[in-house]
């Protein structure tokens, strides 16, 4: 009970107290008695305290209640600072208690002063400890996060700084909110060094939000792009081809260039650098270098504009020096090789070629890309020259005298020389007399004696050999050259000793499923058949065994031995053979005539006699048997 409750109800209890004799002698004498108190105000008690009607205290009870205010967690309100110590910030907002916050959340209000009225965040109305919770970081970020999502819908321009750099790109504020930059939406150029952006004030779009966890993310290529594209809609309206521009090289790969024309790409094909052959864009063009370009062609649906460099000066074909004319000597770089030859750049954009058939006097095959090097210079005299077709053919084997025009004189038939091998192939062995001079020996000219599956097993490229000049075809220029023939043939003497039916030791040196290669005293070589490398034991002669052989067939003409192992233990066989067989057959002429020596001393048989007649006959037949 309140004390105006209390005071009031003392005053009635006094005046029903007072009223009670009166009303008793009102019963008894109806005549009221006065007091010296009647004229007392009793709704007035001792410390002044007044006494309400019930409209009165309704009427107090809503002009107190319009004085607070009705909040609730997370609410925006308006508030008025009250006052400002060391560490905090005191904000009045209306409700029944203030609010601290930190200072720490007004860093970015220099001259902040009491009386100033600020946004701030209710928390929490009251905390563990009663106070009322306030935030004016929350509510920045909020209304940031608010504003974000609206430009985010409109697609407005804003401005932000960039606070600091974080992995894969840079951390933005934007209204005092945190959003990222991606590393791929800082530039239309691939960015490398982010640091530079730090503390950098720039303009920004807000390309993506999420409700979610209240994050966003920025772009400035995006800026970037769309004043790009409005710059290539206007230099492509006024495009024309054969229109110069000025561009700055901004890529370079192994196909061309690609230049900035001020808000619009174009390609500079490698082909359209230079007149002259170029292995690569880098070896003319620079990063960042600024030049002018032609355009060749343009295409207003792809955006693409194709560009030339050489196209500025005339064809180097139409302002060919006097000084290069048929007969000429003249100097040039290998820029390219093909099986049939070269081509020497002369001047740039001004090739001639050397064919396979230029490069020595020689008749041997010549490889191109053995004899030029791409990058090698070369002297060459002009033979033909057409500038209507931009042709050029050189030689090089014209810059010296033809050898073959006195080559009976220099190399005649059967004059011995040494030359050097150049080449080699199954069927024989390429040798150099002197540049432009050789000829092959054929690989059976290589030996008398020795057979050779393939000339290398006696010669390798790079040695020197000795040779005769066996024939000369001048108007072919091909020499034909024998190394066997610098000796005499051994065959005219061997053929006594390897006759036909003679032992000889050798040892096989090869073998295969024909037969086997033996080697023969005095360095030759014979074949023994498959079929005659058989042992009288039933097994075989094997590689690298030493056996005895018999010559069963010798053709000097051919230069052939085939040998025979066999043949020696069957002869041996058929040797025992034919002295057994001599052997029963002179026992049986023995018998034979014994018995006609019987005959003729008896002159008729007897049943006795038929007896040993039968016996002697059985005998002689059983001889005979023998014999055979």
């Amino acid at each position: 009970m309140s004390e105006n409750q209390i005071i009031n109800s003392n005053a009635e209890g006094q005046e029903s107290a007072a009223a009670q004799p009166a009303e008793v002698a009102t019963a008894t004498t109806n005549v009221p008695v006065q007091t010296a108190h009647d004229d007392f105000d009793w709704s007035i008690d001792k410390r002044n305290v007044s006494t309400y009607s019930q409209a009165e205290k309704e009427k107090y009870d809503k002009v107190y209640d319009n004085t607070f205010v009705t909040i609730t967690d997370g609410e925006l309100v308006k508030g008025a600072v009250v006052a400002l110590t060391k560490t905090d910030v005191v904000i009045n907002i209306g409700f029944k208690s203030d609010g601290l916050v930190s200072f720490n959340e007004f860093r970015d209000l220099q001259n902040l002063s009491v009386g100033d009225e600020v946004e701030v965040m209710v928390v929490e109305k009251e905390d563990r400890e009663g106070n009322l919770h306030l935030s004016r970081k929350q509510a920045r970020i909020t209304r940031a996060w608010e504003r974000i999502v609206e430009v985010h819908k409109t697609g407005e321009i804003v401005t932000g700084t960039v606070t600091s750099k974080t992995k894969g790109g840079l951390i933005v504020d934007v209204f005092g909110m945190e959003t990222f930059l991606p590393g791929s939406q800082i530039d239309v150029k691939p960015v490398t060094d982010y640091d530079q952006f730090v503390n950098k004030t720039m303009e920004f779009k807000v390309v993506k939000v999420n409700e979610a966890i209240k994050n966003a993310v920025v772009s400035h290529k995006a800026l970037i792009e769309s004043d790009i594209e409005a710059q290539r809609a206007e230099i492509m309206s006024k495009l024309e081809k054969g229109q110069v521009l000025e561009g700055t090289i901004k890529n370079i790969t192994d196909f061309g260039a690609f230049m900035d024309l001020g808000g619009l790409d174009g390609l500079l094909y490698i082909t359209d650098i230079s007149w002259g052959r170029i292995t690569h864009p880098s070896e003319v063009l620079k990063l960042d270098q600024k030049l002018n370009v032609v355009v060749l062609d343009f295409d207003d649906d792809k955006k693409r504009i194709s560009l030339g460099l050489k196209q500025l000066t005339p064809h180097p074909w139409d302002v060919l020096p006097e000084a290069i004319k048929e007969g000429e000597v003249v100097k040039g770089k290998v820029v390219n090789i093909e099986d049939y030859g070269a081509f020497l750049e002369i001047l740039p954009g001004v090739e001639g070629l050397v064919h396979v058939s230029e490069i020595t006097w020689a008749n041997t095959p010549i490889n191109a890309k053995e004899f030029f090097k791409l990058g090698d210079e070369h002297q060459a005299k002009i033979v033909t020259l057409d500038k209507d077709s931009r042709k050029m053919s050189l030689s090089i084997k014209q810059m010296t005298p033809d050898p073959w025009n006195e080559i009976e004189t220099k190399y005649p038939v059967d004059s011995k020389h040494k030359g050097l091998v150049k080449n080699i192939t199954p069927y024989g062995v390429f040798v150099e007399l002197e540049p432009g001079i050789g000829g092959m020996i054929h690989i059976s000219d290589l030996s008398w004696l020795k057979r050779f599956n393939h000339p290398s097993e006696y010669t390798k490229v790079g040695e020197h050999i000795d040779i005769i000049i066996l024939g000369i075809d001048k108007e072919n220029r091909k020499l034909q050259l024998g190394h066997k023939q610098l000796e005499e043939d051994p065959w005219n003497a061997l053929e006594d000793t390897f006759a036909v039916g003679t032992l000889h030791e050798g040892t096989v040196i090869r073998k295969d499923d024909k037969g086997a290669i033996v080697q023969l005293p005095y360095g030759l070589e014979g074949f023994a058949p498959a079929r005659h490398l058989g042992k009288e034991d039933g097994k075989t002669v094997t590689a690298d065994e030493t056996a005895q052989f018999m010559v069963i067939e010798f053709d000097r003409n051919e230069k052939r031995i085939v040998l025979s192992h066999a043949r020696i233990w069957e002869q041996a066989q058929a040797s025992e053979k034919d002295a057994a067989r001599k052997e029963a057959k002179a026992e049986a002429d023995k018998t034979k005539k014994a018995v006609k020596n019987i005959q003729g001393k008896v002159e008729k048989a007897t049943l006795g006699d038929l007896g040993v007649l039968a016996e002697l006959k059985k005998k002689m037949e059983g001889g005979d048997e023998a014999a055979q």
